[in-house]
C-alpha cells in the first residue's frame, strides 16, 4: 500500500508594516556620518544662494524692513554705467592675465616633463606662489610697481625709458593686476598641464621621431591635440577665478584717502565686478542691489565659461 506524502502548505508571510522604517533605522549611523556635509552645504551654500536671489527683488539696508522692488533692481543694473565699467575692467584684466599665463604654464610643463634631475624640487618651487597669501603677494607687487621706488621703474630708467605710473594710470593698473595674477597661477596650471603630459603615451613621440618630426611638429600634432581636455579644464577654471578677482586689486589699490577701498584706484580703472559688488553692498548698504549685482556677475561668468568651452571644443573637432 503506497504511502502518499503530503507537503505542508506554504504559508505566505505578511510583510512587516515597519519594514521600511526598520531598514532606515538600521543604517541611521551611516546617514548620521554623512549628514554634516549636507547640513553645512544647506546652511552655508544653498540657503545663501536662495536668499540672495530673494533679496535681489527687494530694497534693504541690512537693518530695516525689506521693501519689494520687483525687477527694478535688474532694470537699473542693465543701465548702470559703473557696473558695465567694472565688467570691462574685469574682462581686460582677465585677458591680459589668462592667455600669457596659459602659454607660460604650458611651456613650463613641457620643460618640467623633459627635465631629468630635480623634478620634485621644480614642481614645489613653481607651485609655491599659489599657496602664498594673496595679500602678501599684492603688497610685494605694489612695491615692485611703485612709481617712485619700484624695481620695474628702476629697470626702465636704467635702459633709458621713462618711468610709468603703474598704479595711477588706467592701463598701468590693469597690467599690474594682470602681472600679479599671472605670477600667482602660472605654476599651479603648469602642474595641471604636467599631469596631462604624463598621460600621453611615449610610443607616440618615438613614432614621430622615427618619421622625422621635429620638436615643433611633435608639439602641435601630438602634444597639443592630446592636451585639449586639460587645456579646456585650465581655461574654464582660469575664467571662473579670473572674472571673480577681488583680493588682488583691493590690496594693490587700497588708499588712505576718503575714497572707498573697493573703488579700484584712480578713475575706477581697477574696479572689478566683485569690487563693485562689495562697494554697493557694504559701502552703500544697499544689500538688495548688491544681490542683483552678484547675480549679474554669475551670469557673466557662466556666459564666458560657455564661450571658452565652445571655442576649445570647436578647435578640437
Amino acid at each position: 500500500m503506497a504511502v502518499i506524502e503530503r507537503t505542508p502548505p506554504v504559508v505566505a508571510q505578511r510583510p512587516s508594516p515597519a519594514g521600511p522604517k526598520k531598514g532606515w533605522r538600521k543604517y541611521w549611523h551611516l546617514y548620521a556620518a554623512i549628514s554634516p556635509f549636507y547640513l553645512i552645504f544647506l546652511g552655508f551654500g544653498l540657503f545663501p544662494v536662495g536668499f540672495s536671489l530673494y533679496l535681489s527683488f527687494h530694497r534693504w539696508d541690512g537693518l530695516g524692513s525689506m521693501e519689494w522692488a520687483g525687477l527694478s533692481q535688474y532694470q537699473y543694473l542693465l543701465s548702470d554705467s559703473d557696473f558695465w565699467n567694472s565688467i570691462g575692467n574685469t574682462i581686460i584684466i582677465w585677458a591680459l592675465a589668462t592667455f600669457p599665463m596659459i602659454l607660460l604654464a604650458m611651456v613650463t610643463a613641457v620643460m618640467l616633463n623633459s627635465a631629468v634631475r630635480f623634478k620634485s624640487w621644480y614642481r614645489v618651487a613653481y607651485f609655491l606662489p599659489n599657496v602664498t597669501s594673496v595679500v602678501a603677494i599684492a603688497i610685494v607687487f605694489g612695491s615692485i610697481f611703485s612709481t617712485n621706488n619700484g624695481v620695474v621703474n628702476a629697470v626702465l630708467h636704467g635702459v633709458g625709458i621713462d618711468q610709468v605710473a603703474w598704479l595711477n594710470t588706467p592701463w598701468g593698473i590693469k597690467v599690474t593686476i594682470a602681472a600679479l595674477m599671472t605670477w600667482q597661477w602660472t605654476g599651479y596650471n603648469a602642474i595641471i598641464f604636467l599631469a596631462g603630459l604624463q598621460t600621453i603615451p611615449g610610443e607616440l613621440y618615438e613614432a614621430a621621431r622615427m618619421d622625422g618630426a621635429g620638436p615643433v611638429q611633435t608639439f602641435f600634432r601630438i602634444t597639443l591635440p592630446l592636451l585639449r581636455p586639460t587645456l579646456l579644464f585650465v581655461l574654464v577654471v582660469s575664467t571662473v577665478t579670473g572674472l571673480q578677482s577681488f583680493s588682488e586689486p583691493q590690496v594693490l589699490l587700497q588708499t588712505s584717502s576718503n575714497d572707498s577701498t573697493f573703488a579700484g584706484g584712480p578713475g575706477h580703472s581697477g574696479q572689478t565686478m566683485v569690487l563693485y559688488f562689495f562697494q554697493q553692498t557694504f559701502d552703500n548698504n544697499d544689500f538688495g542691489y548688491g544681490a542683483a549685482v552678484a547675480w549679474g556677475i554669475f551670469l557673466v561668468v557662466v556666459l564666458f565659461s560657455i564661450i571658452n568651452w565652445r571655442l576649445v571644443q570647436r578647435r578640437g573637432d
